[in-house]
């Protein structure tokens, strides 16, 4: 099994922006420390840039809050991927770039649990990957709109048993990095 470490969307717009990112609590340190032992490890990091139009209120290329958070920006990636749709695989590199190094296996963390996570653990798991997803390294926010209602926790629950039913194996991140 060879991994590789997905890091998506970890933007300025998820702590500064219009999509303040709520539950769980402390999932940036848990993506950075899977950052951390993916890279002691010796496994390839892997993170996901998000950008909308250049009218959009969120993710506006260029902006502040396009830019990947701080933390993230500062440790060392094989390869940044910029993305225009949910799923990191659609109209991107990114499963050329994992074939070509011999990965198997992808572990998702990031943002949003319930959009460009579930969407790139789908498409990893439609495309023959293994899928592990990080569900203390992948977060989400309240929402409301025309449908209904849902807090944080209970939309990161959902997307959580919908990916362990079928696409991915859900761990912590200590698990995942037992599992190294």
């Amino acid at each position: 099994m060879k991994r590789a470490l997905l890091v998506i969307d970890v933007q300025n717009e998820y702590f500064t922006g219009l999509l303040p990112v709520t539950h769980p609590a402390g999932s940036l340190d848990r993506i950075l420390q899977a950052m951390d032992a993916a890279r002691t490890r010796g496994l390839p990091v892997v993170v996901v840039r998000h950008a909308s139009t250049p009218e959009s209120p969120v993710f506006r290329p260029e902006s502040p809050t396009w830019a990947l958070h701080p933390d993230v920006a500062g440790r060392p990636v094989d390869f940044l991927l910029d993305k225009t749709w949910p799923g990191s695989f659609k109209d991107t590199d990114l499963e050329a770039w994992l074939r070509g190094r011999g990965v198997d296996t992808v572990a998702i963390t990031g943002y949003m649990t319930q959009m460009c996570c579930d969407t790139t653990a789908r498409q990893a798991f439609h495309r023959g990957f293994a899928v592990e997803f990080l569900s203390d390294a992948t977060g989400t926010l309240d929402l409301s709109n025309a449908a209904g209602s849902v807090t944080a926790e209970e939309l990161h629950r959902a997307i959580l048993v919908t990916q362990a039913m079928r696409f991915s194996q859900v761990l912590t991140t200590g698990e995942w990095i037992e599992r190294l």
